[in-house]
């Protein structure tokens, strides 16, 4: 079966491989392809200023937002009303849960663990996968983990734009009652905009958001320290006492009170999946400087108005301020929340991308949004995905109280893992002392795992829906990973060694074509089912066969001058080895013409690019289960094109199809 059209899914598919490297030192050279290179943290003067003004809008939007709802919901769960007690207690809870978790945890550890100064889950597991000597089942266990923490990643992307959204138009029925009626079908709106605008990139409005952020928490924190001043005494909730004895007391809502208390530090995850765009040293500063004071600064003022007039649980965010105040801070929450959203979205987009190079996902279209900056990027199907789900659980929950019911707890399953993930590396990379690791981390594992059995509670109540996300990408991850293998296996053991084929070539036979073929495989030392399709039906060879494989390394960035590996294997055949990092998309024809300076002869007028196209059936000797392998079908058969993700020219490639049995 010959055709010459645009690719199937299997075109190319195995040409992406893995292939970690040990270095573990920052890039140097220009990025490349599809990355924008990682943010050093030796960052200093004017631009550690304007990195860390940025992080505020890329980074700790998410958290930035937590105030509208945190507390509020965290006082409810107590249900003894509101008391000195429990306001003492929950702001002392409030308080070490940020200080424990998101100070000392993320910024001053967690962001240690870089992947050549990328964070995030899938990065920091590369980081740990680079180990050549870890143990085959240690290696399984990361993988496992990496999947696991991914897919409950997603469930945070879906929940924050519906929550932060809907929580800053509830200020509607504070400031205007008689719009109660228009909060939903506002935040659907503001939602849909939202998503709408992806496609145009956040280039040019990107430079407003840490600006907008920055007036955002000192507005947080003048609000705060005004009604502070007015009661002091609320500070005494520093006290670490304060938050234990709430818990003792209270043993049996205590957990119900941690799972709430829990929305005031969701964004941590996403702050260290954003660490590349800045660097360790500028987030650190954005944090301690401004971020953090203006949140306790905000959480203990609100604890103070409802000491003074226990009523404004009704909204305390919001009847902080004065009454004149309240519409434009809606306005304000609401561009605020929008921000934070916008840093989940670009969170989703940039862990998908991370997760089709490394082979947990199937190929998904993305498109460059701005000319200048390469690192800016746009999936439709992402993009659609999470918008029906925003507005989906914003007409399911109807509220942010209700929808916080549901949140969490794909966040808290999330931190465990990256706790885990930096034992790991604490423990194999830095060489810590095990007495060390067992101080340090093992008590903010502690407290990571008392906040996710406390998020279990809520499965009843909503926390199923995140839940239930997380397996359902959990199973589609684990299920191309091992689909891909398996198919890989079978297409290896139907094929030829490259060394005999080569010693089998005759000059006069098969005829020799004018110009040059391109064979995309994952395996470079067999020959490809493509080219022996093409013989066995066209009866030719080109004068020219370049055997091409792209490989995706265990490094965010492949600098330039290491990307391109040309290997001539005499008889006119080539073995030419693309490397891109997991946060580079593939260019396969601006990096062969680059490869002519390496000694391959390369004229794209006179190439051809040959895909291999497999339609898998059923009835197979497979061991995977038979829901595995029609899943993967699936996927196979949905998955974005070979062409257009290598960016090939769609006049110059040419399947051969072939069937495969799974």
């Amino acid at each position: 079966m010959l055709r010459r059209s645009k690719a199937g899914y299997n075109g190319g598919l195995a040409a992406i491989r893995s292939h970690p490297m040990t270095a573990t030192d920052p890039a140097t050279g220009r990025p490349g392809d599809g990355a924008a290179a990682p943010v050093h943290a030796s960052s200093s003067g004017r631009r550690l200023a304007a990195l860390s003004v940025g992080a505020l809008g890329i980074v700790y939007g998410d958290i930035g937002t937590s105030p509208l709802y945190a507390l509020r919901e965290a006082l409810n769960a107590t249900g003894t009303g509101i008391t000195e007690t429990s306001v003492f207690g929950v702001l002392s809870l409030v308080f070490w849960a940020l200080t424990l978790v998101v100070a000392i945890k993320y910024v001053i550890i967690v962001l240690r663990a870089d992947n050549r100064g990328e964070g995030g889950i899938l990065a920091v597991a590369a980081l740990i996968l680079q180990d050549r000597g870890l143990a085959p089942r240690l290696t399984k266990i990361v993988i496992a983990l990496a999947i696991a923490g991914a897919a409950l990643f997603y469930g945070d992307c879906l929940l924050t734009p519906a929550i932060s959204v809907l929580s800053a138009v509830e200020g509607l029925s504070i400031a205007a009652p008689r719009l109660h009626a228009l909060i939903v079908p506002a935040t659907v709106v503001i939602l849909i905009a939202l998503f709408l605008v992806q496609a145009r990139g956040t280039g040019r409005v990107g430079a407003l958001f840490g600006p907008i952020m920055a007036v955002w928490f000192v507005v947080l924190g003048t609000l705060g320290t005004i009604e502070i001043a007015g009661n002091p005494a609320v500070l005494r909730a520093l006290d670490p006492r304060y938050g234990a004895a709430f818990l003792v007391r209270h043993a049996p809502v205590g957990l119900a009170v941690l799972a709430a208390v829990f929305l005031a530090v969701t964004g941590a995850e996403a702050l260290y999946a954003d660490m590349g765009h800045f660097g360790r040293r500028p987030m650190r500063l954005a944090w301690f400087a401004l971020v953090m004071p203006g949140l306790v600064l905000n959480y203990f003022g609100q604890g103070a108005l409802l000491l003074r007039d226990p009523s404004a649980i009704a909204n305390p965010f919001y009847l902080l301020g004065p009454e004149w105040a309240r519409l434009p801070m809606v306005g304000l929450a609401a561009v605020a929340t929008v921000i934070a959203s916008q840093a989940v979205i670009s969170g989703a987009f940039s862990i998908t991308r991370q997760a089709v190079q490394l082979g947990y996902l199937p190929r998904l279209e993305f498109r460059h949004t701005s000319a200048s900056e390469i690192g800016q990027i746009y999936s439709p199907q992402v993009n659609w995905f999470l918008l029906a789900a925003a507005i989906g659980v914003v007409l399911a929950f109807g509220s942010s109280s209700e929808l916080a019911a549901a949140y969490g707890l794909s966040v808290s399953g999330t931190m465990v893992i990256t706790t885990l993930l930096v034992f790991m590396v604490a423990m194999r990379r830095w060489k810590w002392n095990p007495v060390a690791i067992a101080a340090i981390i093992g008590p903010l594992f502690a407290v990571d795992a008392m906040f996710l059995g406390a998020n279990m509670l809520k499965i009843p109540e909503g926390g199923w829906f995140p839940l239930l996300v997380g397996i359902l990408l959990y199973a589609v991850m684990s299920t191309w990973r091992l689909g891909r293998a398996e198919m890989q296996r079978q297409i290896a053991s139907g094929t030829m060694p490259l060394s005999t084929f080569l010693h089998r070539l005759k000059p006069e036979h098969p005829v020799r074509v004018p110009g040059t073929a391109v064979y995309m495989t994952g395996n470079l030392q067999d020959v490809p089912r493509a080219l022996l399709h093409n013989i066995k039906h066209n009866k030719v060879l080109h004068e020219r066969v370049v055997l091409l494989t792209v490989a995706t390394e265990g490094v965010p960035i492949v600098p330039r001058d290491e990307r391109i590996q040309v290997e001539p294997l005499g008889k006119r055949f080539w073995r030419v080895t693309l490397r891109y990092g997991f946060m580079q998309i593939p260019n396969v024809p601006r990096a062969l013409s680059r490869a002519v300076a390496e000694g391959l002869e390369f004229d794209m007028m006179s190439t051809s690019f040959f895909l291999g196209h497999v339609a898998l059936t059923q009835g197979g000797g497979s061991a995977l289960p038979r829901w595995r392998r029609q899943l993967f079908g699936t996927l196979a058969r949905n998955g974005f094109g070979a062409t257009e993700f290598f960016r090939l020219p769609p006049n110059r490639v040419v399947e051969m199809g072939s069937q495969l049995a799974l």
